[in-house]
Formats: structure tokens, C-alpha cells, sequence
């Protein structure tokens, strides 16, 4: 069994499950499809269970009442009796456990009017086992499912899990939110965060090092709170950070209480101080480091779609401590350091081969032209998530995703305005998900879904490119990936080069891309009259029985589409 992704084939059925962080994506392929075939089932044996049970469906053949109504946003139909008409599905378990998940797919065929019956079919196990690669890299996304119907599910929209704008977080009592609702909202990222955070507190031989820009969660200082004067840590004092009313000045007041007012620095570079970097110590030597897109804060945990990454390796930490030590020093001049003016390779044998690059630096290419390059060179496929996007006029980054646009290649990117990005491909297909805020512009029924307060929720910043080929790549980090945050922010960038990573963050852009495409669907839907509504959200029977002019694969199979593609792509 391998533990990137497992494929298999039966008669004219071929299905490829590939790994993701506590989730697997299943792509799905028919050579030459029956006139009568109507979709895909697919059921899961969890670890632990002796049972496979059906993964649902929103949509079904028909409903006993106005497919507006039906069509709640809730997965209502059992694949078996409602096969998914897509080919490729997401599975996000409710409580992912760890361990081994066995899946079986199967062809549905509809050869008589409501009557299905099973064709090809395979059987797969697949391994999503938290660790990336143990003792060495461990990844973490945040959930960003506020606004979901899960969450409606499992903590009945409650909005009283955040403060309120303009309120403090530093103040907030969690002890009143429903139990359990923090760590599934901020799901890995949330576990990466706080087991190392807790490691360091019960363990008095470590120490620990801190840049924080948004820090307003309580827990978070708390432990740091915790550890005396074992903490040195950087907090961002530009803009409103700098206010004494600002949670971030509120819990530098504090910290310097605890750890002592030699412990605490507060700086901005020459804008920002954007990095959220937790360096672990041990005598004095860093041993284990966590970066990437997540603030220590309310919105970067439990709302905003985010990425944390945990490296347990001397080479790595070493990288960050010496950054650390530079930028707590504040030494006239000390972005001048070797360290700002290329990027530094990690190469060990048997692990990915990576580079870090730390900003600020004198010229915004060294650190986005890789970037640029790499979208450029991308020969299958580009998967980016960069939340600023519509703040940036230029740069290798923003010139190399504007040609992405007129490329024949498969991309899907998320970013959290509409602005001028929102890109329709000469195909038809959407390019680029803007991320709003649901509870203002979804359609009913997902009108009773929180919006997740004020703020935006697409915060992530990576790009991958080529996931399924061997020279796959991911860069991420806190970088904005802008010309202007490169030249003058705080900010650390970095390359892995690595299928099994690059599968990871490719498959995390699609759960959020599919969780606002069908959003997008409902609202085209709902601005439809009755009889096309119904049409729209109802599954489509073989044209033999539905009357159509094309079966609902046909766009599949059409040389070049978008929708061919995505069916190779993610299949084989």
C-alpha cells in the first residue's frame, strides 16, 4: 500500500485515492461509458469498523417536493441510491481517526426508469495517518468550516465562539463555548499548535523563541504566559498593533510581566513583523520549528483557511533561530545579513529536499521569481490559495498567474476578494474562486449558515504546482507573496519539493474550492426559474429515459475541456 496514493482498475472502472491531511480524494475514470451509466457510489470502512458505510450525496433522481426545498445542503442521499455524477470526490471524514480507511467504488447503471444496478467496482485501502513523515515534517490545516453545514450540524451555528469586532480576545471566556468546538475548527493546525506550545510548558529543559504578528488567543499566551522567562518573543507593533488597546499590546503587557520586559521586543521591520514562528529550544539549540500562514489568534485558528507546518530537525530550526536572533537584536542595518540575500537549501538524506528564504530582502525576485518560474514551467497542473492576490498590481507572481489564465493547463486558484481576479478561462471554466462571506451572498439554504465574523477567511498563501509528477513542489509560508512584503515585512518563504507534501496542499485548495463551488452552483440555481432549478439540482438520468440532448458525462470526454482534464488528472 502506498502511502502517497492507491490505484485500481476493474473492467472500464479506474479509481486513484490519493492522500491528503486527514482526507482523501478519490478520482474516478470510464473508458467509454455506457449510454445507461448515472454516476459513481462510493462507501468507507473507517479504521476500527468492520462495515462499510455509504458516503451521501446533496443531490438525488427526485425529491417529493421542490428541488430548492429538497436540496438543503445537507449530503441527504446515500451514494448507492444517489451516485455522485462527478469524477473525482473529496472525502472529509466528520472525526477523522488515524489509521488505514478502505474504500470501494462502484459504477451505478440505470438500464429501466429508477432502477440501478451495480457495475464495475473496486476495492482500496489507503492509509491518512496524521504524520506526514514522522520525526521530520507534520503538516496541519485549519478546518475554515464555520460557515458550513457541518457546523451547523455539530455546534448549531453558534457565533459566540469568537469575539465580537472591536471587542478583546484577550478577555474572551473559551470556557463558555460548546466543548470540543475549538479543536475541530482549527482541526490539525490547532493540534500542531498546542501540542508543541504544551511539549515546551511540561518540559523545563526547552525553551522557547516567538515572532507573532495577530495574537489575541487567550490559551496561546497563556502558555507562554506559562513558560517565565523560558520565552523571548517578537510581537508586531505597526498600525493598530501598536495601540495600547490593541490585544497584541494587551498580551505584550502581560508577557512582560512573566517573562521579564528583556523577554519581549516589539518591531515591525520596515512595515510588518508578518511572520508566526514557534522556535523550540533545548540548551540553547534549536531542535523543532512551526511556521507558516497561521496567526495566533481568533480568526487565524478557528475561522480563516490556513496552513501550519511543524519541522523537527536541527537544520531547519537552526535557520529560524539564527533569523530570530538578528531580528530581536535589532541591530542597525541587520537586514544586510547573509542570511536575507539568497535562499538556503536543507537537503537530508532520506527526507524532501527544501530551501527557505527570509524577507525582507533588497529585491522582491529573489524570493518571487522561483515563485513565477515554477508557474511558468507547471506542466499538469496549478493549485494556488493566496489571500491577498487583489492587493498585487506586479511581481513575478502576480505577471506568472495572469499567463496562467491564458494557458492551456488545469489550475484552480482561491483568493478572498472578488476584485478583477475573479477569471473565466476561454473555456468557460472558472479559474479563480473569490472566497466572500457566505452568510451575505449564498443563496437559501445556506442562508442559516454563520458568516464567521468580521473579517476575511481565505488566508492561506501557497502555490503548487505539478502535484501527480515527480518534480512537484509546494511553496508556502507567511509570505504575502507581494513585491512590497518582500521588500519591507518580516516574513519567511519556503520550497518543498515533494510529491506527498504537494499532494497535500493541492488536495486542501480543492476541499475549499469544491466547499464554494457548489455554493456557486445553488446561486446560479436559485436565480433560475422553477422548472430549470428543479433541473439543475436534480441528477441526470440516462438520455434514454430523461429525454436530453447529452448525458451528464459528456462534457468529460470532450478533447481539451477543463472537465476532461479534471477527469484524467486526479484519476490516473
Amino acid at each position: 500500500m502506498s502511502d502517497l496514493a492507491n490505484a485500481r482498475t476493474s473492467g472500464s472502472l479506474t479509481a486513484k485515492f490519493w492522500r491528503g491531511e486527514r482526507m482523501c480524494l478519490i478520482g474516478m475514470d470510464v473508458k467509454d461509458p455506457e449510454p445507461d451509466f448515472v454516476g459513481f457510489s462510493i462507501e468507507v470502512e473507517s479504521p476500527g469498523k468492520k462495515t462499510f458505510s455509504p458516503l451521501r450525496n446533496r443531490l438525488a433522481f427526485s425529491y417529493d417536493q421542490a428541488a430548492k426545498k429538497a436540496v438543503n445542503g445537507f449530503r441527504n442521499y446515500p451514494s448507492p441510491e444517489a451516485p455522485f455524477q462527478k469524477f473525482r470526490w473529496l472525502h472529509f471524514p466528520y472525526d477523522p481517526k488515524d489509521g488505514t480507511y478502505k474504500y470501494r467504488v462502484t459504477k451505478q447503471h440505470m438500464p429501466s426508469d429508477d432502477k440501478l444496478v451495480a457495475g464495475d467496482s473496486v476495492t482500496v485501502d489507503i492509509s491518512l495517518s496524521k504524520e506526514i513523515y514522522s520525526d521530520f515534517l507534520d503538516i496541519g490545516f485549519t478546518r475554515s468550516f464555520a460557515s458550513s453545514q457541518a457546523y451547523v450540524d455539530k455546534f448549531h451555528n453558534d457565533p459566540d465562539v469568537i469575539p465580537k469586532s472591536g471587542t478583546s480576545g484577550m478577555s474572551f471566556d473559551k470556557s463558555k463555548s460548546p466543548a470540543g468546538v475549538y479543536e475541530w475548527l482549527g482541526f490539525e493546525a490547532y493540534h500542531l499548535l498546542f501540542s508543541t506550545l504544551d511539549e515546551v510548558v511540561n518540559d523545563k529543559t526547552l525553551s522557547l523563541d516567538v515572532f507573532a504578528y495577530d495574537l489575541d488567543e487567550p490559551d496561546v499566551v497563556g502558555r507562554f504566559a506559562a513558560l517565565g522567562s523560558r520565552l523571548r518573543i517578537i510581537i508586531d507593533d505597526s498600525a493598530s498593533h501598536g495601540k495600547a488597546t490593541n490585544d497584541a499590546s494587551i498580551a505584550a503587557v502581560k508577557l512582560t510581566g512573566t517573562a521579564g520586559p528583556d523577554h519581549v521586543h516589539r518591531m515591525h521591520f520596515t512595515s510588518l513583523q508578518h511572520n508566526k514562528v514557534l522556535i523550540v529550544k533545548k540548551n540553547g539549540k534549536a531542535i523543532k520549528v512551526l511556521f507558516g500562514s497561521t496567526n495566533f489568534s481568533f480568526r487565524g485558528i478557528y475561522i480563516q483557511a490556513n496552513n501550519t507546518l511543524v519541522f523537527t530537525n536541527e537544520d531547519v530550526a537552526g535557520l529560524f533561530s539564527q533569523y530570530f536572533d538578528l531580528a530581536f537584536a535589532d541591530s542597525p542595518g541587520f537586514t544586510s545579513n547573509a542570511l536575507f540575500q539568497d535562499w538556503h537549501p536543507v537537503k537530508i538524506k532520506g527526507e524532501p529536499n527544501l530551501q527557505l528564504c527570509f524577507a525582507p530582502h533588497s529585491s522582491a525576485d529573489l524570493s518571487l521569481g522561483p515563485v513565477g518560474q515554477a508557474i511558468d514551467d507547471a506542466r499538469s497542473s496549478v493549485f494556488f490559495a493566496i489571500a491577498f492576490l487583489y492587493e498585487t498590481k506586479s511581481g513575478a507572481v502576480r505577471t506568472a498567474i495572469d499567463n496562467l489564465m491564458k494557458r492551456d493547463l488545469f489550475s484552480y486558484g482561491i483568493s478572498d476578494k472578488t476584485s478583477s481576479l475573479e477569471i473565466t478561462k476561454p473555456d468557460g471554466s472558472v479559474a479563480l474562486v473569490p472566497f466572500s462571506y457566505l452568510a451575505k451572498n449564498a443563496p437559501p439554504p445556506f442562508s442559516e449558515e454563520w458568516s464567521g465574523g468580521f473579517g476575511i477567511t481565505e488566508h492561506n498563501k501557497f502555490v503548487v504546482t505539478d502535484f501527480n509528477l515527480a518534480s512537484a513542489r509546494v511553496y508556502t509560508g507567511s509570505s504575502n507573496l507581494s513585491p512590497s512584503g518582500e521588500t519591507k515585512n518580516g516574513d519567511n518563504m519556503i520550497v518543498i519539493n515533494d510529491q506527498r507534501v504537494a499532494t497535500s496542499y493541492a488536495i486542501d485548495a480543492l476541499r475549499i474550492f469544491d466547499h464554494l463551488d457548489f455554493r456557486a452552483r445553488m446561486s446560479q440555481a436559485s436565480k433560475l426559474k422553477a422548472h430549470d432549478a428543479q433541473k439543475a439540482l436534480t441528477l441526470q438520468k440516462p438520455i434514454a429515459i430523461s429525454g436530453e440532448k447529452e448525458s451528464w458525462f459528456a462534457s468529460s470526454y470532450v478533447k481539451g475541456d477543463q472537465a476532461e482534464r479534471d477527469r484524467l488528472l486526479f484519476s490516473h
